[in-house]
């Protein structure tokens, strides 16, 4: 193994969700002036998310499906509009020149 790989200040670190209030323990070298009291008793630094796997809707199976068919006819749409338009602009060019 390599020796000093790791950043100072790599210690067991508390991550709480702010979101649902649930909370994880493992090792982190982020700083934090806050600190907790875990369930071994112990106070480690606190590190608050706005959002985890606790509460981001992919991991909770709340998350919303994009109606992709939906936006592909509406592209193309805008698509056949748009060379509808770039033809008849076209064609009024031609009159104008002969």
């Amino acid at each position: 193994m390599k020796a000093d790989i790791h950043p100072k200040g790599y210690r067991p670190m508390i991550f709480r969700d702010s979101a649902s209030g649930q909370s994880f323990l493992t090792r982190s070298c982020a700083g934090t002036p806050l600190t907790a009291t875990w369930d071994d008793g112990k106070e480690y630094p606190l590190y608050l998310m706005g959002i985890s796997s606790f509460t981001h809707p992919f991991y909770t199976g709340q998350q919303k499906f994009v109606d992709t068919a939906g936006r592909v006819d509406k592209f193309q749409q805008r698509a056949a509009r748009t060379a509808e338009m770039q033809a008849a602009k076209a064609s009024t060019g031609k009159k104008k020149k002969a």
